[in-house]
C-alpha cells in the first residue's frame, strides 16, 4: 500500500470518527430541541417522531409564559416561575464563581510564586473536593437552618464558593506556572512591588487562562443539583431544581414543557460561550508547550 493511500485511509478514518463523535454530541441536543416544538401526543409516540410535521410554541408559552398562582391557602408554599429561577440562578452561579476565581487566582499566585502551600496541602485542597455531597448534607442543612441561611442566596453562594475553589487553585495555577519568572523579576527591578506586579503584568498574561477557569466554574455552578434541591425550598429555587416540577403523578413527566425549560437553561451559556470563544481556545490550550 502506498504512501498516498494510506494517508488517504487516515483521513477517511479520522472524519469518520469525526462524524461518530458528532452524531453523538449532537443527537441529544437535537432531540432535547425538537422535543421542545412538538405537541403532547409527539413526546412519547412510537415509533418516534425525529422531525414534527406539526411544530408549536405550546411548551415555551406553557414554562416562559408561566404565572403563579398566590391565594390564601398557598401561604405557606410560595411557587417561582421559571423567570424568577432564571434570576436566581443567574445571581448564584455569577456571584458565586467571581468570588471562587478570584480567591483562586490569589491563592494560587502565592502557591506559585511563594509556596505559601506545600504539594501535601495541595493535594488535601482537592481531596476537599472529592468529599461527595451527601455525607455534609444532613449536618450543613442543620447548621444552616441555625444561622438562618437555608433557603437563601448567600448560603448556597457560599457552599459553592468553597466547592469550586479547589478547582479554582488548581487550573489558575498551572497558568502561572508557565509565565517565566523572569518576566516579574525585570518588573521588580523596576522598581513594581508585588501586588503591581501581579495585577499589570502576570494577570494579563494568564488572563486566558483565568477565563477558561471561570466558564468551567461558571458550569459547575448552573448545572449543580444536589445542594441546591437540599438547601433551598421555595424561596431561591434555581433552574435545576424547577424541571423537578414538571413532574407529576397523574400526567407524569411533562417532557415538551422540562425540554423547552432545558433550552432555555442551556441559551444563556451558549451566549457566554460565543462572546468568550477566543479566550477559552487560548485558556484550554495554555500551557501545551513546555518551556
Amino acid at each position: 500500500m502506498s504512501k498516498k493511500t494510506r494517508s488517504r485511509l487516515y483521513r477517511v478514518f479520522r472524519f469518520a470518527m469525526l462524524g461518530v463523535w458528532l452524531f453523538v454530541v449532537g443527537f441529544p441536543i437535537y432531540w432535547i430541541v425538537m422535543t421542545s416544538f412538538k405537541p403532547d401526543y409527539e413526546w412519547i409516540s412510537w415509533p418516534p417522531v425525529y422531525w414534527t410535521l406539526s411544530p408549536t410554541l405550546d411548551s415555551y408559552r406553557t414554562v416562559w409564559g408561566a404565572t403563579v398562582q398566590r391565594t390564601a391557602a398557598q401561604i405557606t408554599l410560595t411557587l417561582q416561575t421559571p423567570h424568577e429561577s432564571l434570576g436566581n440562578s443567574l445571581l448564584i452561579s455569577l456571584v458565586s464563581t467571581t468570588i471562587s476565581v478570584a480567591f483562586g487566582t490569589l491563592l494560587a499566585y502565592g502557591v506559585s510564586r511563594q509556596g505559601i502551600l506545600s504539594e501535601v496541602r495541595m493535594f488535601n485542597l482537592l481531596m476537599f473536593r472529592m468529599i461527595p455531597p451527601i455525607v455534609v448534607a444532613v449536618p450543613l442543612t442543620l447548621y444552616y437552618s441555625a444561622i438562618y441561611l437555608l433557603d437563601t442566596a448567600t448560603g448556597v453562594i457560599l457552599v459553592y464558593v468553597i466547592t469550586t475553589l479547589p478547582y479554582s487553585v488548581w487550573m489558575t495555577k498551572s497558568f502561572v506556572d508557565e509565565v517565566p519568572l523572569e518576566v516579574e523579576q525585570a518588573a521588580a527591578i523596576l522598581g513594581a512591588n508585588r501586588w503591581r506586579t501581579f495585577w499589570e503584568i502576570t494577570l494579563p498574561l494568564i488572563r486566558s487562562g483565568v477565563v477558561a477557569t471561570f466558564m468551567f466554574i461558571l458550569i459547575l455552578t448552573w448545572s449543580e443539583y444536589l445542594m441546591a434541591l437540599i438547601l433551598t425550598k421555595t424561596n431561591m429555587v434555581t433552574l435545576p431544581i424547577q424541571f423537578t416540577k414538571y413532574e407529576g403523578t397523574t400526567e407524569g413527566r411533562i417532557y415538551g414543557s422540562q425540554a423547552a425549560l432545558a433550552v432555555g437553561t442551556s441559551f444563556p451559556l451558549i451566549i457566554i460561550g460565543i462572546f468568550i470563544r477566543k479566550h477559552l481556545v487560548r485558556g484550554f490550550s495554555f500551557g501545551m508547550v513546555k518551556r
